[in-house]
């Protein structure tokens, strides 16, 4: 249920206002005539997308679990793009150096290409938190029916939302251990998991209109993620 900038189909108008009814009034508070209504068509209408509530629901955890994964990978690549390009271009620096050297000593080298180093391992877990915070402030319903509902799935399903998650955890500790070297592997997913308790406590922050403003949000969560991260390394 990421933001897109193109206008929903249908299909995902009906994901999105089940999962706000889900969250509001809980998954059997909630009637198929009730989500149809809130997209305009019948309740038996909602059967030519979908078989039924259930499959609502797994389709709302399944998929923002894969979406989760997905853009947390997507992130990843763009920085080791990144580091891919300010690597080449250091090592090309470094060529021209070196063979300017080898001409006056009358000797050939090639350099070793410098890694990226501290400062893109804090760029790759900036945007990790950027891109968690994003799903946490425009998809709290989300978060809620998780906590909630994530029970009614199917044993099949269940287990592949706790597969998904699990690897996006470990593409955090990854990221965190980064950064921060000294951080052992259980200490950084406890990190993670700590972590992610704090940026999905958005639900619990009040209805959006009392919020102090989305960037405002962003970057009070941000700072609060880096700082714990931080105070996880200095423990």
């Amino acid at each position: 249920m990421a933001t897109r900038t193109d206008a929903p189909t249908r299909r995902e108008q009906i994901l999105r206002e089940a999962a706000r009814l889900f969250a509001e009034r809980g998954f059997h508070g909630v009637g198929v005539d009730e989500i149809g209504a809130a997209v305009g068509i019948s309740g038996p209408g909602l059967y030519r997308h979908f078989p039924g509530k259930d499959a609502m629901l797994a389709e709302l955890l399944v998929g923002i679990s894969g979406q989760l994964l997905t853009g947390a990978r997507r992130r990843l690549a763009e920085a080791g793009a990144d580091r891919s390009r300010a690597d080449a271009s250091r090592a090309g620096a470094e060529a021209d150096r070196a063979g300017a050297e080898a001409d006056r000593a009358g000797l050939g080298g090639s350099p070793a290409v410098v890694g990226g180093g501290p400062a893109v391992a804090e760029a790759v877990l900036d945007s990790l938190i950027e891109g968690h915070i994003d799903f946490a402030i425009d998809d709290r319903p989300l978060i809620t029916l998780h906590d909630r509902e994530l029970d009614r799935l199917r044993d099949s399903d269940r287990k592949l939302v706790r597969q998904l998650q699990r690897q996006y955890v470990e593409l955090w500790v990854e990221a965190v251990r980064a950064l921060y070297p000294n951080l052992v592997e259980p200490a950084a997913r406890s990190a993670v998991h700590s972590v992610f308790g704090l940026l999905n406590s958005t639900p619990h922050l009040g209805r959006p209109g009392s919020l102090p403003g989305r960037a405002a949000t962003a970057e009070l969560l941000h700072r609060m993620a880096r700082g714990a991260f931080a105070a996880a390394a200095d423990a």
